[in-house]
């Protein structure tokens, strides 16, 4: 199992823990120190569309409106913080986030 992510989000950070507890074993890797490979990051965008793209983040809030209408993928590769985390992959199975069925579908 494979959490994609920032190991100083919370979120991730908390998705690990309860992954862990959960008796599974995962895996974080670190979207910054790690960089995604264009066709993983192609994958993930395959598959959550443009919600791969978190337009909460500061990062997003910083963009310019020409930043904003780019590629998605260019974007992230770019500015890795703009991914929504942590994807969670086991399996050949991915989900977005950690809310309920996140949760529903690991836990």
């Amino acid at each position: 199992m494979r959490v994609y992510g920032i190991k100083s989000c919370d979120t991730v950070r908390r998705a690990m823990k309860e992954l862990a507890a959960a008796g599974k074993t995962p895996e974080l890797v670190d979207i910054r120190e790690a960089p995604l490979q264009i066709s993983d990051l192609q994958a993930f965008f395959d598959d959550f569309g443009d919600a791969l793209v978190n337009k909460r983040s500061t990062t997003w809030r910083e963009l310019d409106g020409e930043a904003r209408t780019g590629d998605p993928v260019a974007l992230i590769l770019a500015y890795p913080t703009l991914m929504k985390r942590p994807v969670v992959e086991d399996g050949g199975r991915r989900t977005l986030g950690w809310d309920q069925a996140a949760r529903a579908a690991w836990l």
